[in-house]
């Protein structure tokens, strides 16, 4: 019985996400809630356990004035409560000791194993579009379950990709090591968002090959 109820819950978390452009103005998020939205974000699967997502976190009001043209002037910029950048990290490679050394610490891996397992990772981030497709790839997942976990939390959201990515780098200070993947408005909605239709399944499955 339990397991059907959170089945369910977890369903319908899924089933009622949608895009919200309208937002409550002047709602502030609890830092508590704030942290546990990242945090969970953070818990997403990745490559190698690489974690190639970087959040910038945009809650002044002045800085999501500054976001606004950049973003061609979409108000929910500005309405929402916070505006969370997700960046797709491109040396994420560089993460690698970091990410196994305590699992070597803790006896889940040996070190030599782990030198394996590092030799292949810097090997494979030789070559640039590799980096750069795990970068978007995995910052996709993180955006995802952010917007799952918000709208777990009663809150909703928007992913965006309607911006200038180039002078979005360049008003915030991007490092070149991240590039932009998207950006999530977060808030309260003020009207719900219309539900928006969707391909069949027959549309858009294959079974075993084409």
């Amino acid at each position: 019985m339990i397991q059907q109820t959170v089945q369910s819950e977890v369903l319908k978390v899924l089933s009622d996400r949608r895009a919200v452009k309208q937002y409550k103005v002047g709602h502030q998020m609890p830092k508590e809630d704030l942290e546990q939205l990242l945090k969970s974000a953070s818990e997403t699967p990745s490559s190698w356990n690489l974690q190639h997502w970087k959040f910038l976190v945009i809650e002044d009001q002045a800085q999501k004035d500054r976001l606004l043209p950049i973003a061609y002037g979409q108000k929910q910029i500005v309405e929402s409560t916070v505006v969370i950048a997700v960046l797709g990290d491109l040396e994420a490679n560089k993460n690698a000791e970091l990410v196994f050394g305590p699992a070597v610490k803790g006896g889940f891996m040996s070190k030599e194993v782990m030198d394996t397992l590092v030799d292949q990772i810097n090997s494979a981030y030789q070559y640039p579009q590799l980096a750069r497709d795990e970068a978007i790839r995995n910052g996709s997942l993180a955006s995802m379950q952010l917007m799952i976990a918000a709208k777990a939390m009663g809150y909703d959201t928007c992913p965006m990709g309607g911006y200038d990515a180039a002078k979005f780098v360049e008003a915030f200070n991007v490092p070149a090591r991240y590039v932009p993947v998207m950006l999530i408005t977060v808030g309260l909605a003020a009207s719900p968002a219309r539900p928006s239709g969707r391909l069949s399944l027959d549309q858009i499955t294959v079974k075993n090959t084409f």
